[in-house]
């Protein structure tokens, strides 16, 4: 196996840059772009004599089409889901709650706000943050 070095080589000027160090990450999904490049290079990269029908396209065409709806759909959904957490979340603000922070450890005290970390709600109690999941009972009032 050949020595990989550390300088990029540019493919269309075959000029090499030493002061280039910065690497490609690849991409790790097709997008819509990508599926029309690999239609249209399938497509002009076919025997003229014999080329594809219409009906061995459209079967790829309705999967795709299928793929970034279903893409859509789960990005709705967890969309959905956060808005659902704040909700529930502000709804507890005034109430006395049980929070378990361990298996033998739990702290009592009043849900004073909702504060937002990394798009995810955290009940304010007794000055520290905690998970909507670690919620263990709430009461009526102070």
């Amino acid at each position: 196996m050949p020595a990989v070095s550390a300088t990029s080589h540019s493919p269309l000027t075959g000029l090499t840059d030493p002061g280039s160090t910065e690497s490609r990450i690849p991409t790790q999904t097709l997008g819509q772009d990508d599926f029309l490049k690999l239609l249209i290079a399938q497509m002009t990269s076919q025997d003229p004599l014999n080329p594809k029908s219409d009906m061995e396209m459209i079967p790829q065409m309705v999967q795709f089409t299928t793929l970034q709806q279903s893409k859509s759909m789960q990005s709705d959904i967890q969309q959905l889901r956060t808005e659902q957490q704040v909700l529930q979340a502000n709804a507890l603000i005034g109430r006395t709650v049980d929070i378990s922070t361990s298996a033998t450890t739990k702290v009592t005290g009043i849900v004073t706000a909702v504060q937002m970390e990394e798009g995810t709600p955290k009940l304010v109690v007794n000055g520290q943050n905690y998970d909507l999941d670690s919620l263990v009972r709430v009461s009526a009032g102070h």
